[in-house]
């Protein structure tokens, strides 16, 4: 347990790998979920049909498998993302590696954050979609300026519980040499005998980024009821 209090800047180093993994996760996922929640509702065929098979292959494919895929399968075929390993933020530095497991959480997140805005949408009563349509506002309009808007308060409770789940499988990316939360605590594990303690540690910090996200998502939710 010494051991890991004279370290303790790496445990913080750590979870910020994890915060940040999760927020640029967390963010794109939030972006493409809606676009292809858009897409699984317009009125175009052939964008409905794409959508939904996305959805439905991303969402039976363990996310194992895809972090896979970006780490054994895309190097194969020339894609490496070499040019993104110069980036840094502060004293944490971006390698490809945490590039492609961004990449890979965003496309495995955007599918279950499509299906909870599918049921917001769902929940918009239909008059307010038909009255847009009659005063002329185009599909993209209805989207962006009613549909939506309406269609996130409602989801709030199910998009908090997806962020929720992209925050705790962040540790799979421990598995691809990424020294997040999990990595780090199987270091330390790994040289101390104490390991109920260690594994206490950072079981409080994950804890606490969940705990942070339901809070928000909490204020939100009741902020949103009080709107409508």
């Amino acid at each position: 347990m010494d051991d890991l209090f004279s370290n303790f800047d790496l445990v913080l180093k750590a979870f910020g790998l994890t915060l940040g993994l999760f927020a640029v996760s967390g963010i794109a996922s939030l972006l493409l979920g809606t676009l292809l929640a858009a897409m699984r509702v317009g009125p175009v065929s052939v964008l409905a049909k794409a959508a939904g098979f996305y959805v439905t292959v991303v969402r039976n494919t363990p996310l194992l498998m895809i972090f896979i895929f970006m780490a054994v399968a895309l190097p194969r075929l020339g894609i490496t993302f070499k040019s993104v390993e110069n980036i840094s933020a502060g004293d944490v530095e971006v390698s490809s590696f945490f590039f492609r497991s961004c990449v890979a959480l965003s496309l495995y997140t955007a599918a279950f954050v499509c299906e909870a805005l599918r049921s917001g949408i769902n929940a918009v009563p239909l008059g307010q979609a038909e009255a847009a349509r009659a005063v002329g506002l185009p599909f993209t309009g209805v989207m962006t300026q009613v549909v939506l808007p309406l269609a996130i308060r409602a989801a709030v409770p199910p998009l908090a519980s997806v962020q929720i789940a992209l925050a705790k499988n962040t540790s799979v990316a421990a598995a691809f040499g990424i020294f997040e939360a999990a990595a780090r605590m199987k270091f330390f594990t790994n040289r101390s005998a104490s390991d109920e303690l260690i594994f206490l540690t950072f079981a409080i910090g994950y804890v606490l980024i969940v705990e942070v996200v339901s809070l928000f998502s909490g204020l939100l939710e009741r902020r949103w009821a009080v709107a409508r």
